[in-house]
C-alpha cells in the first residue's frame, strides 16, 4: 500500500472515530507551508534594502536603517514575548548592523567593492557558528518546507530529531553548506576585488553571487533535503503500520 493510501485511511479512520469530519478549509490551512516566519526574516528585510536603494535611490546607510526595522521588532519580540532568540531575525539584524558599519568605511574604488562581500562572510560565520553550537540556523527555513503544516510530519520530525543521528546529521549539512558557500562567495568577491579589473568586477560580483546560491541549493537539497524527507516518508510509514 503507498503512503498516501496509508494516510488516507488513517485520516477516514480518525474521522470516523471521532465522529467530527475535517472540512475542506481545515485540510488547507494544515497542509499549507508555513513560510511566513521566513518571508518575515529574510525576505522582507533584504528585499527592502535592495528596493529602498536601488528603486528608491536611498543611501546605503538609509537602505539599511529602514531595513533593519522589521529584523529587530522580530528580534525583540521574541526575546520579551517568547522568551527565546530568534536566530534568524538576529543574524540579519547583525548583518545590517555590520552593513551599517561598513559604508562608514572610505576608501579606493577596490576597497568598496570588497566591503559589499562582508554581508556574505557574516551571515557565513553565524550559520556555521549556529552548527557547531548544534543549532542549525537554517533549520528554521528548511523545516516549513518538507513539514508543508502536516501534523504527523511534524511529529515525525520531532521523533528524528531525538532518536535518529542520521537525521540530525542532514540537518546539520544543510546549514554547512550554506554557510560554507557563502564564506566561499565572500573570498571569490575580495579576490576578484583586487585581482580583476574593477569594471569586471562590478558585474561578476553580481554573476559570483547568484552563482553561490545556486550551488548551495543543489547541494543542500542533494545531501540534506532529500534523504531528510526520505526519512521523514520512512518514518510515517512505520508509524501507519
Amino acid at each position: 500500500m503507498s503512503i498516501t493510501a496509508i494516510e488516507t485511511s488513517s485520516e477516514a479512520t480518525a474521522v470516523e472515530t471521532s465522529g467530527t469530519a475535517t472540512t475542506p478549509a481545515t485540510e488547507t490551512a494544515a497542509t499549507r507551508p508555513s513560510f511566513l516566519p521566513l518571508i518575515l526574516d529574510v525576505a522582507v528585510p533584504v528585499g527592502s534594502y535592495y528596493l529602498l536603494k536601488n528603486a528608491f535611490g536611498m543611501s546605503t546607510m538609509a537602505a539599511l536603517g529602514w531595513s533593519s526595522v522589521v529584523p529587530a521588532v522580530r528580534t525583540a519580540w521574541s526575546a520579551v514575548k517568547e522568551r527565546k532568540v530568534n536566530a534568524l531575525a538576529g543574524l540579519i539584524l547583525f548583518v545590517n548592523v555590520v552593513g551599517l558599519l561598513l559604508s562608514l568605511v572610505a576608501g579606493d574604488p577596490r576597497l568598496m567593492l570588497a566591503k559589499d562581500s562582508g554581508v556574505s562572510s557574516a551571515i557565513g560565520i553565524g550559520i556555521l557558528v549556529s552548527v557547531k553550537l548544534g543549532r542549525p540556523m537554517m533549520t528554521a527555513g528548511m523545516k516549513p518546507f518538507l513539514i508543508k503544516g502536516d501534523a504527523a510530519k511534524n511529529a515525525a520530525w520531532d521523533r528524528l530529531v531525538a532518536g535518529s543521528p542520521r537525521f540530525r546529521k542532514a540537518e546539520r549539512v544543510f546549514s554547512l553548506v550554506w554557510g560554507v558557500v557563502l564564506l566561499g562567495e565572500c573570498v571569490l568577491r575580495i579576490v576578484g576585488a583586487y585581482t580583476l579589473p574593477i569594471d569586471t568586477m562590478v558585474w561578476l560580483g553580481t554573476v559570483v553571487m547568484i552563482t553561490s546560491m545556486a550551488v548551495a541549493f543543489l547541494l543542500s537539497g542533494r545531501f540534506a533535503v532529500v534523504p531528510m524527507e526520505k526519512m521523514l516518508e520512512e518514518e510515517l510509514a512505520r508509524q501507519a503500520r
